[in-house]
């Protein structure tokens, strides 16, 4: 790895893409940009952060921003604890820190939601810190160049990688990072690398061996599991549509369409709107759904009811409501959008 550093460097300087959160080294909006990477690609990423940075321009405005506001800027980004986590480490920054971002790796890793990769990657690219940021693409990168068989999936090998970066880390840390992290995303990718266009094939193990397919090794020690759903969208004569908050768990605090466990007949779901004490105009199958996280996949049938008139079960909202104000999340908008 000792021999990929000025390479990578060099192309690094020639071929980083011009990305928003690239404009400055500001630690907020390099902050922001990682925690709404982790688990989603830039593409995608690119609209939310422009609405998050303008509405929330700073550590101040983020701590003092409306928990339902701040979830409706995240809505369809997922991971909502992602969100929450930001929220808290602001206020730890303004009531521990004076509103100024703590400077070092160790200060860092004890914010909320921020774990060793995105503390290495502030640290780094905002302070100049010799510390690794370890990610799933520099995982790849390290494992191919070295020819490494490990199973990257394993918390010991991460750990590991991370020891042997930080022996070479040069005093460009930032640079290097998110060149090694370029790299994976632009080049180095996980089913069709790009090698011919990789700085880097001189000293890589797998492309001189014909192995980039073998690596790196990803061995899954988890079976996901399959929940079915019945989602109900339940809507009233003046054409206001029912949700509720969710409690602990899954999606925790965010707003739902009612549901209940498992796949339920239209009889089923009569009795059920009877205990609600709703009474049924009309009830009409949508649409089947898949919705997967991180270990398990909700299987969802989605039925259309019209009732005679609201309760106080449920909130009642408008369509431009759920557009604007209340964050919905994407699972239940695979069955109904807005």
């Amino acid at each position: 790895m000792q021999k990929t550093i000025q390479p990578l460097l060099e192309w690094f300087e020639q071929n980083k893409r011009q990305l928003p959160w690239r404009q400055d080294k500001d630690p907020y909006h390099v902050w922001v940009s990682e925690i709404m990477l982790q688990q989603t690609r830039i593409e995608a990423v690119m609209g939310y952060y422009a609405r998050f940075i303008g509405e929330l321009p700073n550590v101040q405005a983020l701590s003092e921003v409306d928990d339902d506001r701040l979830l409706k800027l995240w809505e369809g980004l997922g991971y909502y604890s992602r969100a929450r986590n930001l929220k808290k480490a602001a206020l730890m920054i303004q009531n521990a820190y004076g509103g100024h971002f703590p400077q070092t790796f160790a200060a860092l890793r004890k914010l909320p939601g921020i774990g060793d990769y995105t503390a290495g990657a502030i640290a780094s690219i905002c302070f100049d810190e010799r510390v690794p940021a370890v990610d799933g693409n520099v995982l790849r990168v390290h494992a191919r160049i070295t020819g490494s068989s490990d199973n990257v999936l394993l918390p010991a090998v991460k750990k590991s990688v991370t020891a042997a970066l930080s022996a070479i880390m040069p005093k460009e840390a930032g640079s290097f990072n998110e060149a090694l992290m370029e790299l994976g995303e632009t080049v180095c990718l996980p089913a069709a690398p790009h090698c011919g266009d990789c700085p880097l094939k001189t000293v890589c193990f797998a492309y001189q061996n014909g192995m980039t397919a073998d690596l790196p090794v990803r061995v899954k020690q988890q079976k996901r599991r399959s929940e079915k759903l019945t989602v109900l969208v339940l809507t009233a004569p003046d054409g206001s549509i029912a949700i509720e908050k969710r409690g602990e768990g899954l999606l925790s605090g965010m707003y739902q369409l009612p549901n209940a466990a498992g796949y339920h007949s239209e009889k089923e779901i009569n009795d059920l709107l009877t205990r609600w004490r709703l009474e049924p105009l009309s009830v009409t199958f949508l649409k089947s759904a898949k919705h997967a996280f991180t270990h398990i996949d909700w299987l969802m049938e989605g039925w259309q009811v019209a009732v005679r008139k609201p309760n106080d079960r449920f909130l009642w909202v408008s369509r431009q409501e759920l557009q604007s104000t209340y964050p919905l999340p994407t699972a239940f908008r695979k069955i109904w959008k807005p």
